[in-house]
């Protein structure tokens, strides 16, 4: 995995401005914040996103993929303050569960997801290296 930093640039706090790799590509669908049941683990932002990343390494792990792997990642909230105010606690959830690996990332905000209390979905990219 090659991390893509044209010179000059300052380096960006948790992502990368781009990567070059080539491998097998393992596509995650968008992810929420339920568990195994379809149930919504909490309506708390931060726990949200701890669910949806833990889902995502479970579907990651189906394809022989980690967290090492993730190259890409779209998210969609459906609050900016509560995001922004949730991310001292996502850094250290993204530190736990994926480690220093920041793929590269963009986040929008929505109007809403199709799961009414859902307050986060994230799809990712990953690809393991030939």
């Amino acid at each position: 995995m090659e991390r893509l930093q044209p010179p000059g640039w300052p380096r960006p706090k948790g992502y990368s401005n781009g990567i070059a790799v080539s491998g097998r590509m393992v596509f995650v669908a968008g992810q929420i914040g339920w568990d195994e049941t379809e149930t919504i683990v909490s309506d708390d932002f931060a726990e949200q996103f701890r669910q949806v990343l833990a889902n995502t390494l479970a579907v990651l792990k189906e394809g022989g993929a980690g967290p090492e792997h993730v190259v890409r990642m779209t998210g969609y909230v459906s609050d900016r303050d509560e995001y922004l105010a949730a991310g001292p606690q996502l850094g250290a959830i993204w530190k736990e569960l994926m480690g220093r690996n920041y793929p590269v990332m963009a986040f929008l905000v929505v109007d809403g997801l199709i799961e009414a209390r859902a307050k986060v979905e994230i799809e990712t990219t990953a690809v393991i290296p030939s």
